[in-house]
């Protein structure tokens, strides 16, 4: 567990940051933005959970920012060095408990019969938001793996994530009796 006794190190001020393994980089890299994207989206989940969700999801949104904190450490170090400097690491066990969530959730649903639109309750609505903060940390991660190689599980696990947000905004408003906003096409 790393002890931190100074938040500010001054060592960023040239505008580059260390990696995990100790090397400097741009702050505008491509690993940087895939795992500040990430962070983001952990502190949007931190505001879902702040404004009172239901307890049924609570749970799994405590784990699941416990993940993405692993999700964080795996990018923080380039995969060639991940062997000297293990860490957690996002695996298909944690892909799969996404799926069996949505599995459990979606149960309580009825069937999508238009496109939904951000929104209803404050909490959906935030779900949303995170939502949208996990596609775009699935496409950073994704443009990353373009560039240097990135465990595939991760992409996955966004990619599910951001279905299981998603699950979980229309679930929150039907437990709050409110009607999904849908797309009107026509309008």
């Amino acid at each position: 567990m790393p002890r931190i006794t100074k938040v500010y190190t001054r060592s960023g001020d040239d505008g580059t940051t260390a990696l995990g393994d100790g090397q400097r980089v741009p702050k505008s890299a491509p690993r940087i933005r895939a795992y500040g994207t990430v962070d983001e989206l952990n502190a949007q989940l931190g505001v879902v959970l702040a404004a009172g969700i239901a307890s049924e999801f609570a749970t799994p949104l405590r784990r699941i920012q416990n993940e993405l904190f692993h999700l964080g450490a795996e990018l923080c170090i380039p995969e060639a060095s991940q062997q000297k400097h293990p860490g957690p690491r996002i695996e298909a066990r944690h892909v799969e408990a996404l799926e069996r969530l949505m599995d459990q959730l979606s149960a309580q649903l009825e069937p999508l019969k238009n496109f939904v639109l951000p929104g209803g309750t404050p909490v959906a609505a935030q779900l949303h938001v995170a939502r949208t903060v996990c596609r775009r940390a699935e496409r950073e991660v994704a443009a990353l793996s373009q560039a240097e190689p990135v465990d595939p599980e991760a992409i996955k696990y966004l990619n599910r994530l951001s279905d299981a947000l998603f699950v979980m905004a229309r679930c929150d408003n039907r437990h709050a009796g409110r009607d999904e906003p849908l797309w009107d096409s026509r309008a």
